[in-house]
């Protein structure tokens, strides 16, 4: 086995240049891959994409959908394995934004749906194993997805999506990877910019009977602005067993706990442009925070029935617990009606999924059906406290909100995929939604606000139909109707200062047309998807009022999202390879509207065309790798471009358009049990400064949050095999 020795002092550039040519030093020994050289021109291939975002497992290219998957490679490898924007980039038709700031969630879209969003995510359904991240609401987080665990993560878009329920512009799903035959045990260390640490250990196997995988993760971080650091610990395991019967359960437990983020807040045009480094107005004064733990378990069964039926049940139940500490100043919150600056939160959820999936021919043609039930239940104790006492600042004082809430769906969901030749598919489902919210005010004798509750229902249609024009070429069409219900957090106020207790009962759910088509094409060494989609939603939420921290919403007529999306993935000689994503969207609004800016109340006519927030018009990604086997050394250099976002409804200031620059390589090492891999990386070559993501409608135009300049990760990976 050939042995590299590189000098024991020498940079990260010069040990790797030194690995990669074997250049003879004194001191450290690296191993090459203790496997046969194979010739550097040996074409790349890509393999056969499929995806189970769907409920069954099918080739991409057969289905008329816009979906992407991103492989564990993509996750892991040269990535810090923290937020999922990291690996998203690459997915055409979403803006994945990491606001540098863990109090709150990464800014999600997906063509254009849940870019409103101030708190978590909505509009866009999350999933990790099967069991939702998405509460009934329609909001979600997926602080708690494990990427160092993760096989993979599928995402799909367009009408279809409305297949999983409420909020489904889009579908996010996390899949944990299954333990290979034996044991395998993995630790990991990154370090990089900021005192940005993180530290991973891994254990996974087979035993025939028994398939299971435990992953306990370490995050921290002094953060790039002042007052950003931040503390994260992930627990993940999936264990599986192989029944006598021939089914499978699998039995998923997984528990996050962050005992303390800190808040920077956002930064106005002047501020960012002064230092972009510092903290929002009165961050520190009331020093900004938020802690939560969150624990959750998932039961999974499978069974086949017979040769043609096949049975899953899922059954999940979850306990999450949030406390934010908001820059509300005190004088503010003089009135005895307002609800305070400090948010506690403590949510009880469960629910159920089960969907028998039938298989047999109709007229000469295989005929796919699958019919399901759901249910889930979120019950949420609110209280709003102070958050001063005396002249203290920053503490929890007097409570003034004190309430609970209750949110419940229960849907039925049919969904069928025939194919009548052997070039023709059609897909067709139907989901009858119930979404229930009801309110109970603890202090309704301080007051005088009454219980209180609305259902909201719909019956989603989609359909869609492909064809095979060539042996290389698919042709589709899809059609389906959105539905998307005010959240918790839309429903939270009623007026600014608190004047008028209760939920905001009086808004509507949002209704949307969407249509789609599209064309997928490839071989083994490319493969192109476009697609271009034109969606017309009704109702839309939007901001009525906002002061002091809180924002009244309203339903404001038609607004339209159209556009199109590319991606494309090349594999050739040489150990290249390639991925590009474009995504091209017009988001604007239909019809004009008043909104309330401030306190006291300024009333702002919102025009029709005004672009939706956060949402660029045009966005990029181009990546080029390299590999060089016989090394174990890849190198990937990548682009990333998006175009202006505008920081409100009313369009009064805009985040300027960026391109950025990142490169990372690394190198591998393998024997029979061992794998040790070393990455990489470098972000924001070229030192830019720029706004990578705003707090959409912000009430003192403080809607700036800042990217780091250049910054550098190094990330540590050790692998034993019995």
């Amino acid at each position: 086995m050939p042995i590299i020795l590189c000098p024991r002092h020498s940079s990260l550039s010069r040990s790797l240049l030194c690995a990669l040519l074997s250049v003879p030093s004194a001191g450290v020994l690296a191993q090459v891959p203790d496997a046969t050289p194979a010739p550097t021109s040996l074409p790349l291939e890509l393999s056969t994409v499929v995806i189970t975002a769907t409920r069954v497992p099918e080739s991409i290219e057969t289905l008329p959908i816009a979906i992407d998957r991103v492989d564990q490679a993509e996750i892991t490898q040269g990535q810090m394995q923290i937020n999922l924007s990291e690996s998203l980039d690459t997915v055409p038709g979403m803006s994945v934004q990491n606001r540098q700031n863990y109090a709150q969630d990464l800014q999600v879209s997906v063509r254009g749906f849940g870019a409103r969003s101030e708190f978590g995510v909505s509009g866009v359904r999350l999933y990790s194993d099967g069991i939702p991240g998405t509460m009934p609401d329609g909001q979600g987080q997926f602080s708690n997805f494990d990427l160092s665990s993760a096989d993979r993560i599928e995402v799909l878009r367009g009408p279809f999506s409305a297949l999983y329920g409420n909020s489904s512009g889009g579908v996010i799903s996390v899949f944990t990877e299954d333990g290979q035959p034996g044991f395998e045990l993995t630790g990991s260390a990154e370090a990089g910019s900021f005192d940005t640490q993180r530290y991973a250990l891994k254990g996974a196997g087979d035993s025939g009977s028994v398939n299971y995988l435990v992953d306990a993760t370490h995050f921290q971080t002094d953060g790039y602005r002042i007052h950003s650091e931040a503390e994260r610990n992930i627990l993940n395991s999936k264990v599986r067993f192989e029944l006598e019967d021939g089914s499978k359960l699998t039995l998923v437990v997984n528990a996050i706990d962050t005992p303390f983020i800190q808040d920077p807040l956002g930064l106005t045009s002047a501020q960012f442009a002064a230092d972009p480094t510092q903290a929002g107005v009165n961050a520190l004064a009331y020093n900004t925070r938020k802690s939560l733990n969150q624990e959750q378990i998932g039961l999974i069964y499978q069974r086949e029935l017979s040769d043609r039926d096949e049975l899953q049940a899922t059954l999940y139940s979850g306990h999450r617990a949030t406390t934010q500490y908001q820059a509300i100043p005190a004088f503010t919150e003089a009135s005895p009606v307002d609800p305070g600056g400090v948010i506690d939160l403590n949510r009880i959820y469960a629910g159920a999924d089960l969907h028998l999936t039938d298989r047999r021919e109709l007229l000469g043609g295989p005929l796919q059906t699958t019919l399901g039930v759901n249910y889930d239940d979120l019950q949420e104790a609110r209280k709003g406290f102070l958050n001063f006492i005396g002249t203290e600042l920053g503490v929890e004082g007097a409570l003034r909100r004190d309430e609970v809430n209750r949110v419940y769906d229960f849907d039925e969901y049919l969904q069928l995929q025939w194919d009548p030749t052997a070039r023709w598919r059609a897909m067709a489902g139907l989901r009858n939604n119930v979404v229930d919210v009801s309110s109970h005010d603890l202090l309704a004798v301080l007051n005088g606000s009454p219980d209180s509750g609305v259902r909201y229902s719909a019956a989603t249609p989609v359909a869609g139909v492909i064809f095979q024009a060539a042996s290389k070429l698919h042709l589709y069409g899809s059609y389906g109707q959105g539905f998307d219900t005010p959240t918790l957090d839309n429903l939270a106020y009623r007026s600014t200062n608190g004047s008028l207790p209760g939920l905001n009962l009086g808004l509507k759910a949002a209704r949307s047309d969407d249509y789609e088509v599209g064309l997928k094409a490839g071989d083994q060494s490319l493969r192109a998807d476009v697609a271009a989609f034109y969606i017309r939603t009704h109702d839309e939420l939007a901001v009525e009022a906002d002061a002091a921290g809180r924002s009244v919403y309203e339903n404001i007529g038609e607004s339209q999202r159209k556009g199109m999306e590319a991606g494309l993935d090349t594999a050739w000689t040489g150990g290249f390879s390639a991925r590009v994503a474009y995504t091209y969207i017009n988001a604007v609004t239909e019809q004009a509207y008043t909104s309330c800016i401030g306190s006291p109340c300024l009333p702002v006519i919102i025009p029709a065309g005004n672009h939706l927030p956060a949402v660029p018009e045009d966005a990029l990604y181009a990546g080029l790798t390299w590999r060089y086997v016989p090394r174990g050394f890849s190198v990937t250099l990548e682009a990333i471009s998006r175009a202006q976002i505008f920081a409100d409804d009313r369009n009064s200031e805009a985040a300027a358009g960026y391109t950025v620059a990142n490169l990372r390589f690394g190198l591998e090492q393998k024997s029979s049990s061992w794998h040790f891999s070393e990455f990489a990386r470098i972000d924001n070559l070229t030192n830019r400064s720029y706004v990578g993501s705003v707090i959409v409608n912000e009430t003192n135009s403080r809607f700036f949050e800042p990217e780091p300049g250049r910054t550098f990760d190094l990330m540590f990976t050790a692998s034993h095999r019995d």
